[in-house]
């Protein structure tokens, strides 16, 4: 579990720096500051909630989830974490964890970043769409399929594995615009 905070928040830790730096620069508003943090650590756990929806209302028959909702009934928050730990990689049709969602959440991203001067909107989704970049490069580097199980689950066609590389690509070139927009937010 530390291994998957690193992963996430690492990346986010950079960019609150690298825009908290500009924006002092730029005598920035201090409650951006706070907008910026709280955006970025919100969405960066948003994607989690995926599983509670997996456990709670898609799959609540699985021995997993009995123990999920035992655990979130006695407010054992951390054996719920453990859980989720010992059994993420088996959870491969999620909402939030598809092609079709990123689209969905790609869209909206640009609207609210070139239409809106919210910081915490602005930080929030880029959060979410880092997050889900972050899970799929990690899951492309250890195994293709395994990607693509979960990022096409319930498509009869799905994009050839070769073609992966091109699709996290577009999708970091992507992410790489929200950030800059997110800078210049500013």
């Amino acid at each position: 579990m530390k291994q998957e905070l690193k992963n996430h928040l690492l990346p986010l830790l950079g960019i609150f720096i690298l825009t908290s730096i500009l924006w002092i620069l730029q005598k920035a508003l201090w409650y951006n500051f706070i907008f910026l943090f709280f955006g970025l650590l919100w969405g960066s756990f948003f994607l989690d909630t995926d599983h509670l929806i997996y456990w709670f209302y898609l799959e609540p028959n699985l021995e997993e989830s009995r123990l999920a909702q035992i655990a979130w009934k006695k407010g054992d928050f951390k054996s719920l974490l453990k859980l989720l730990e010992s059994t993420h990689l088996l959870h491969t049709n999620l909402i939030f964890h598809h092609y079709f969602f990123q689209i969905i959440i790609t869209l909206i991203s640009f609207f609210v970043f070139t239409s809106s001067s919210g910081i915490f909107p602005k930080a929030f989704l880029l959060a979410i769409n880092i997050h889900l970049l972050t899970d799929e490069i990690i899951d492309f580097q250890k195994d293709p399929e395994h990607l693509k199980l979960w990022l096409f689950a319930r498509e009869k066609k799905q994009l050839p594995t070769s073609a992966l590389k091109y699709y996290l690509m577009t999708i970091a070139i992507i992410n790489l615009l929200f950030t800059i927009f997110l800078i210049s937010s500013q």
